[in-house]
């Protein structure tokens, strides 16, 4: 099987290491990416956030589509009651203008941060995100009619290709939304236990064909961890395995390192909790990822695996990306 594989990246801020080298750390492992074909790349949004660096995606957009050449950037995705529709059409439609036919827009309804973190940005309740939606859609695609206070609007630049558009989601509502609007659909997996087959059939059977998908699009985040061996594997998702937790109990700290999951006294609870997540994430050899990953994509349904590795090495996280795509 020739499974397209694309990337998710939250710029992990890890233990020793500062926020700052995060975010510059994801030209690197962006252009690793673009030579082993991967097909995208997108950055998450959140705030206020110690453990996650990407909190503007339409920058680091911006940064990592000027410092590659082929693959696809976006958002995975832009939180839209975060933001004023008006203002993401422009931002990108300037970002197709400086990089045609290579951008992607994700959005999705979270609000990727605490709420007062939500306070702060003025964000809109989470229920007006489909009137959100549909207006983002209309401004960008010229297509309020006259008599309608926007039909005067213009989203500069216009003459662009408009980067076609993605509702990241985890549930049948947000699949319903996304097949009747025409939109790419991308299922998160990577921190969701539900399963993505009935959200994605639901997504199927409800859409209809729109500008940038003739077809259904479907997109499954997979967390996953790949090294030589399991058991290196295995260790290295630790790290990530004590950030999960770490976040069940309200602490979103920089990603520690082996050492630090070493010497971490974890109660008997804790490590009933550590062994749920870990049917999330894919961890072991090549192979053994590869094929689980083809599985879980099959089983959904899906078209595409989005892949998200956030393990506490720069170098071991590039490999892992390394190993994934040529197994």
């Amino acid at each position: 099987m020739s499974l397209p594989l694309s990337v998710l990246d939250l710029a992990p801020v890890v233990s020793g290491t500062s926020a700052a080298e995060s975010v510059r750390r994801t030209v690197d492992l962006a252009q690793l990416a673009e030579r082993l074909g991967y097909v995208r790349y997108w950055f998450a949004e959140h705030h206020s956030l110690p453990s996650v660096a990407s909190s503007s995606p339409e920058v680091l957009i911006a940064h990592v589509a000027a410092h590659t050449e082929r693959i696809r950037v976006g958002s995975g995705g832009i939180m839209l009651p975060n933001h004023v529709p008006l203002r993401i059409a422009e931002a990108f439609h300037t970002l197709a203008a400086l990089h045609p036919g290579r951008i992607d827009l994700g959005i999705g309804r979270a609000p990727g941060s605490e709420p007062i973190a939500s306070q702060a940005l003025r964000a809109f309740d989470g229920n007006a995100f489909s009137s959100l939606m549909s207006e983002l859609m209309q401004l960008s695609r010229g297509l309020y009619e006259p008599g309608h206070p926007f039909h005067t609007l213009t989203v500069m630049p216009p003459d662009v290709e408009r980067p076609p558009m993605f509702l990241l989601g985890s549930s049948g509502a947000s699949a319903t939304s996304a097949g009747r609007a025409g939109l790419g659909y991308a299922f998160a997996s990577h921190f969701s236990a539900t399963d993505p087959a009935p959200a994605i059939a639901t997504y199927r059977e409800n859409f209809q064909p729109g500008e940038a998908f003739a077809k259904p699009h479907a997109i499954l985040g997979v967390a996953a961890v790949c090294a030589e061996t399991d058991e290196a594997a295995q260790r290295l998702a630790t790290t990530m395995e004590l950030a999960w937790l770490r976040i069940e109990q309200g602490e979103f700290l920089p990603l520690p390192s082996p050492e630090e999951a070493d010497a971490y006294a974890f109660t008997a609870g804790e490590r009933a909790s550590i062994q749920r997540r870990r049917q999330l994430t894919v961890t072991g050899r090549p192979k053994t990822v590869r094929e689980e990953i083809e599985r879980r994509v099959v089983a959904a349904g899906a078209d595409e695996a989005m892949v998200v590795t956030n393990i506490w090495s720069h170098e071991a996280r590039l490999r892992s990306y390394e190993l994934l795509a040529a197994a």
